[in-house]
């Protein structure tokens, strides 16, 4: 089916986008879903390239390590869905093509030690920040095969990025802002230009992948034919193409999950590059309910915030919860961090800092400064990102005093503190405090056992999101009084 390509330049009104789409699927599929995954014994492993791709899950392990012994015991545990941590947004894309085609091969041969078949999928960025086509093809490259249908799904509920007539939009306020015009398309390592993500494809993958392999489904087709009508597209075309899945509501995603795991069954060959809204309609997972801030318990020592993320978004958010949040703060040179003479003092100063104001109490914030410091590189701006966050994590490992909870305040910074500063190697995801942001419940094998860590993405959130996790950490709601 050919579509002219449409190619937004200027914000344009949600409500009205949203007006004038077709009505939403009004059936339930999640009991259709369950049944298909139950039917063919898979289990859903997604690799997530930052610890921010739970945000949409309860109930769910993650692992932070890959070896076959590991993931054969968790392939013999009940459950549809499991995550494994992979962190490959901190790597180069060539090192991120490396480690996809390494943990797929590890779980190939776990699913054979276990006698499960496994589906996997690639989470990544809701706005388009990562390495795509370098993981997709490291994960083919262990398969073995050419997938017949590579399926894009950067829909993101909870973060209002919507799909909508192949233009990928991030929600502002009341409007919806094509993607290519964000802050998040000059990202330093993982820019671009197009929010058509037909373009998009084509852009990322330099020329590779031609306009004509890349197909769509439209909201018109997805609410008003449904499974059967989406089965019938992928069934009918061509093998080896790339779709574009159009999604505003999760009923959109749910249709398509539904039709996917339709055509597995007939044996079409699928793999998946999404954000973290498909994961629990392909998974058959309820949706996530927000935890109540009395799940933790209130004003019983101090917590740590961290906050390496330097997105615009997050500094604004950094700035209310210094206005409001009544924590403690210190901030930490970025340059200094890059200087190998200043450093250890700036670590040793914070890590000093952190001990000392949860042992009295307090919450305790520190940030690295805000200004953004270039690589001449992707690549370098990469290790640049990388060298700021390993203090961040240096800190972690100083604490003399165990935190209440902790917050990391993007995803190469949780990731790091959760792997190299805590030591995780499986965790359940309880579920998100606020709408985007998942809470884990550290394994007894982490520094801190038992600890709440919330994984708190740097582009998810309006203004006042860390001021009210924070409230909800403390057992508290808007209008309760401070502890």
């Amino acid at each position: 089916m050919t579509r002219a390509l449409h190619r937004p330049t200027t914000p344009i009104s949600a409500a009205d986008v949203l007006r004038r789409l077709p009505a939403e699927w009004p059936e339930d599929l999640l009991p259709a879903i369950r049944a298909e995954i139950e039917a063919s014994g898979s289990k859903l492993i997604v690799l997530d390239d930052d610890p921010t791709g739970t945000q949409t899950v309860r109930n769910v392990p993650v692992l932070t390590r890959w070896d076959v012994e590991l993931l054969t015991a968790e392939l013999n545990q009940p459950g549809s869905t499991c995550y494994i941590l992979t962190n490959s947004r901190s790597l180069g894309g060539e090192e991120a093509r490396r480690l996809a085609s390494c943990i797929v091969r590890n779980l190939m041969a776990a699913s054979a030690r276990a006698g499960r078949p496994v589906r996997v999928l690639s989470r990544s960025d809701s706005t388009l920040r990562g390495h795509f086509p370098h993981e997709t093809e490291g994960i083919v490259e262990a398969l073995g095969f050419e997938p017949d249908a590579l399926v894009l799904a950067p829909f993101f509920l909870e973060g209002g990025r919507l799909t909508v007539g192949d233009v990928h939009y991030v929600r502002e306020g009341e409007d919806l802002v094509p993607a290519g015009m964000t802050e998040f398309a000059r990202d330093p390592a993982f820019g671009y230009r197009s929010s058509n993500l037909r373009e998009w494809v084509v852009e990322k993958t330099g020329g590779r992948i031609r306009p004509e392999q890349v197909d769509s489904l439209s909201l018109e087709e997805i609410r008003q034919g449904g499974p059967d009508r989406v089965l019938e597209r992928l069934l009918a075309a061509p093998r080896g193409k790339v779709w574009i899945v159009n999604a505003a509501a999760m009923s959109d995603v749910q249709v398509v999950a539904l039709a996917l795991l339709r055509a597995e069954r007939y044996g079409l060959k699928v793999l998946c590059r999404t954000a973290a809204s498909f994961v629990p309609a392909y998974g058959g997972l309820e949706p996530a309910a927000l935890l109540d801030g009395h799940d933790f318990s209130p004003c019983g020592g101090g917590g740590l915030i961290l906050v390496g993320s330097f997105v615009p978004r997050t500094t604004r958010q950094l700035a209310e919860l210094l206005a409001h949040g009544g924590c403690v703060s210190l901030e930490l040179e970025a340059a200094a961090l890059l200087d190998p003479e200043k450093r250890p003092h700036e670590v040793e100063k914070a890590g000093e800092f952190a001990s000392r104001t949860m042992a009295e109490g307090r919450h305790a914030v520190i940030y690295t400064s805000r200004q953004v410091i270039h690589g001449r590189t992707r690549e370098e701006s990469l290790v640049i990102q990388r060298t700021i966050s390993q203090a961040l994590i240096e800190v972690v490992r100083r604490l003399e005093v165990r935190p209440r909870f902790l917050v990391a305040k993007g995803g190469i910074t949780a990731s790091d503190v959760a792997t190299e500063g805590l030591g995780v190697v499986r965790a359940d995801v309880l579920g998100p405090i606020v709408p985007g942001v998942p809470v884990w419940k550290l394994g007894p094998e982490s520094r801190f056992p038992g600890m709440p860590l919330v994984v708190f993405p740097g582009n998810v959130g309006g203004p006042e999101s860390l001021v009210e996790t924070l409230r909800r950490l403390d057992g508290q709601r808007k209008e309760d009084a401070p502890c």
